[in-house]
């Protein structure tokens, strides 16, 4: 926990200060190692919220991405049952960063009790994880938009992130270490069809600073998502777009990010720097 109360102020964890829990209101103590960043422990050792895990340098790195009162907000339902989100903004939606596997129905119990929430989750926890989700992301067709869109028809069993993930009734996205994180949204129809998105960190931080409204619809259009009109892009054959030897290209133009993205979306360990770049065009360097 990063947040407690002292006098009854949110304070961070400082050598031999007490704190009080600002859920459950019990004493807290704080921990000031030399390894770990500070925080605050329960005195009796127990976690007042059921729904929350050991935090990571992974999860402090997304919460300081959101000012200070954004974080560990705790939220209060009608009948005062209370949990304390990763990151709440002012417009009102809960930000949930899961690093360790989550339960199904932990998910949903959040998921309704939160009601406008968007989950952001650690694609490089598991080893193959981001291989997988690559090899499936292969299989979908890319939209037209004004951001990366693809469209898929088909099981996720191949691939445990979206098998996981897919029948969330929020937005999630997949941190998989890279500026660009990958995503799938809500099923908006009865429609087989799913949608993967992909969207730069620092965009999708921006828009959830700034959107005027607590609204997914609102959300969709200002991260540039319009499903109803998007359309597929043309596919571009190996023979119209030639992959330099020792390189994993996805086979598919891609206007915005050129080669870069291609393979960093495919796993490739090549440095950036000695790629091909632009709309699928080869160049020597």
């Amino acid at each position: 926990m990063k947040y407690a109360l002292v006098k009854g102020e949110r304070q961070e964890a400082q050598p031999k200060v007490p704190g009080i829990c600002p859920c459950c209101d019990s004493a807290v103590i704080a921990k000031c190692g030399r390894v770990r960043k500070p925080y605050w422990a329960h005195k009796s050792k127990q976690m007042c919220d059921s729904w929350k895990e050991s935090e990571t340098e992974w999860h402090r790195a997304w919460k300081d991405h959101f000012p200070k009162e954004w974080q560990e907000v705790v939220h209060v339902a009608e009948n005062g049952v209370k949990h304390r989100a990763d990151v709440k903004t002012e417009q009102g939606y809960a930000i949930e960063f899961q690093h360790s596997p989550i339960k199904f129905e932990e998910r949903q119990s959040r998921e309704d009790f939160y009601k406008a929430i968007i989950w952001i989750v650690n694609g490089i926890r598991q080893p193959k994880d981001k291989e997988k989700f690559i090899q499936l992301w292969r299989c979908s067709v890319p939209l037209k938009g004004k951001v990366e869109m693809w469209k898929f028809k088909g099981s996720f069993e191949t691939c445990p992130l979206l098998r996981d993930w897919a029948d969330s009734s929020a937005p999630v996205f997949f941190d998989f270490g890279e500026e660009f994180l990958l995503g799938i949204l809500p099923k908006v129809s009865t429609e087989e069809e799913r949608y993967l998105v992909g969207i730069d960190r620092k965009a999708l931080i921006a828009s959830l600073h700034r959107s005027p409204e607590k609204s997914f619809k609102r959300l969709l259009i200002d991260w540039g998502f319009s499903i109803t009109e998007s359309q597929p892009k043309k596919e571009v054959t190996p023979s119209q777009n030639p992959q330099p030897q020792g390189t994993d290209y996805i086979p598919f133009v891609n206007e915005k990010f050129g080669c870069e993205k291609f393979c960093l979306m495919a796993s490739c360990s090549h440095d950036f720097s000695d790629r091909p770049r632009t709309n699928g065009t080869q160049s020597t360097t």
